[in-house]
């Protein structure tokens, strides 16, 4: 086959640590299905590991790359300026939940927009110190990297990390701790660990993605809130793999009650192109000084023109009502499976981020990482595209573009289905 040829080229020539997860090379794609260079077409349900919510190959997407592309590709914004920063800017500020006024920044990945929203509110505080959570995943960057909880494959050998990062639990329904606990170890931190003073940003996921898509409960988020509120810190919500209406909302802020103060983008916000940002408190994102954040490539004005055209499509389309009918369709045939197989411990998930954890017992939820890869490896010989997530690599979760049709879905789940049935056992 073609593919293994190039993947036997990819092995002599592309860098060990980029090894290729599947036997497959992409020809083309096209809505929530990819095709291979040997003419096989799957399933997609990682969606480009959460970036192609409004589907491969959206002709609006695809129109304003082209446009754009004739018109100029790059000047940089801090040298030469264009209205599509300002557009972007000005509209998202106008969708993300934090009241007032706000000003963006763009940037090229999620983990540059987690570092430049722990920069802008370092110097807004002029405090040093930053608190992440257990399971958390911010990036790959020396800061964020620092912020990530996983030691293997993301952090092992990679030391000295950056300073001044502490990290405190994070709530989980089906492991623990309660949301009154994980608040609870949070403050006894400004005691043991470092004082509050001195904390210049909280930063968590509303829902955890690497870490296993646990969703915070609400009562957690509130106590977020009212601990920074007390304490004059900056809660910055990262909603790289959460926004754009994944999880039913168009941003998982929406869920709760809660405004963030700063909050960070990428992954599907601009179709498939490279594009992040940081939406914010005016004041806070106007305290810094002038080339405190910034960069050659950031808000490259194709891929801005690109996020505008995936902003459209979600209204033509009203794709977050679309996210939340694919959840419960979802969630229904997981929890199904789990009354046939009790090695799935766990469904959980909000909107159209859904996962199932595995286990080997449910009784001692002991993580079944074997599984897990064997149930993806059966998928895809049936023609789907998964992918693992979890600090122990235990969960199957679901990134399908939003724009998936009723049929698709259901052949993918079907097959979904059949490998769980192969693999598990009836």
């Amino acid at each position: 086959p073609r593919a293994r040829e190039i993947l036997e080229r990819e092995a002599r020539a592309v860098a060990r640590p980029l090894t290729v997860h599947t036997p497959i090379v992409a020809a083309e794609a096209q809505g929530s299905t990819i095709t291979d260079v040997d003419g096989n077409t799957f399933i997609d349900f990682v969606g480009g590991v959460g970036v192609m919510n409004v589907g491969h190959g959206h002709p609006k997407v695809v129109q304003a790359i082209a446009e754009q592309t004739e018109r100029f590709v790059h000047t940089d914004f801090t040298v030469v300026a264009y209205e599509l920063y300002v557009d972007l800017a000005e509209r998202l500020g106008g969708l993300v939940p934090i009241s007032g006024e706000t000003r963006g920044a763009f940037f090229n990945a999620g983990t540059e927009a987690v570092e430049n929203a722990v920069k802008l509110a370092r110097l807004y505080t002029g405090r040093d110190a930053v608190i992440a959570f257990e399971g958390a995943f911010h990036g790959r960057t020396l800061l964020a990297l620092t912020m990530t909880s996983r030691t293997h494959p993301y952090k092992a050998g990679l030391g000295p990390f950056a300073s001044e990062v502490y990290r405190a639990p994070f709530p989980s329904s089906y492991r623990g701790p309660d949301s009154k606990t994980a608040l609870a170890a949070l403050e006894r931190m400004f005691s043991t660990h470092v004082p509050a003073e001195h904390v210049a940003a909280v930063v968590f996921e509303p829902q955890q993605g690497e870490g296993g898509f646990i969703p915070a409960p609400p009562a957690f988020v509130e106590g977020l809130r009212r601990i920074c509120d007390e304490r004059g810190i900056v809660l910055i919500a990262d909603e790289v793999q959460t926004g754009f209406g994944r999880t039913g909302r168009m941003f998982a802020m929406e869920h709760f009650d809660v405004e963030p103060d700063l909050i960070t983008l990428a992954k599907s916000i601009a179709g498939g192109l490279p594009l992040s940002g940081v939406i914010g408190r005016a004041a806070i994102m106007d305290h810094a000084h002038p080339g405190a954040i910034g960069g050659t490539f950031i808000g490259n004005p194709v891929a801005l023109a690109a996020a505008g055209a995936v902003l459209d499509v979600f209204e033509e389309e009203d794709l977050v009502a679309r996210a939340s009918i694919i959840g419960d369709v979802l969630r229904a045939r997981m929890l199904e499976w789990q009354g046939r197989w009790p090695r799935i411990g766990d469904v959980r998930g909000l909107g159209a981020m859904l996962a199932i954890e595995l286990v080997e017992d449910p009784v001692t939820k002991t993580p079944a990482p074997d599984l897990a890869v064997a149930v993806i490896e059966a998928a895809l010989q049936r023609g789907l595209l998964l992918l693992k997530a979890g600090v122990h690599g235990n969960c199957i979760r679901v990134l399908c573009p939003l724009t998936i049709s009723d049929g698709e879905l259901e052949e993918g789940l079907d097959a979904w289905e059949e490998a769980l049935g192969a693999v598990a056992g009836e």
